[in-house]
């Protein structure tokens, strides 16, 4: 999987969001910090994003889940 968010211990409390595969800009922030299991966090950060508006779906096959810098989150809209 790409991302930092793969690449970090597990249950360690962190922010994630969802980056474009094509041009890895951050598209949405969700909202909880979260410390669960990667593929746990995926599903849930997923099916938020889905939650959001059903037209997000189309979008979902090109992002990816990954770990937010505080610079990202301080940038982002």
């Amino acid at each position: 999987m790409k991302g930092r968010f793969f690449a970090m211990t597990e249950n360690q409390p962190v922010k994630v969001g969802l980056k474009s595969k094509i041009t890895n800009k951050l598209v949405a922030v969700y909202p909880h910090s979260v410390n669960v299991s990667s593929k746990e966090v995926e599903k849930q950060v997923f099916d938020w994003y889905y939650a959001q508006g059903c037209a997000n779906e189309d979008e979902l096959p090109n992002l990816f889940v990954d770990t937010l810098t505080d610079e990202e989150l301080k940038n982002f809209h």
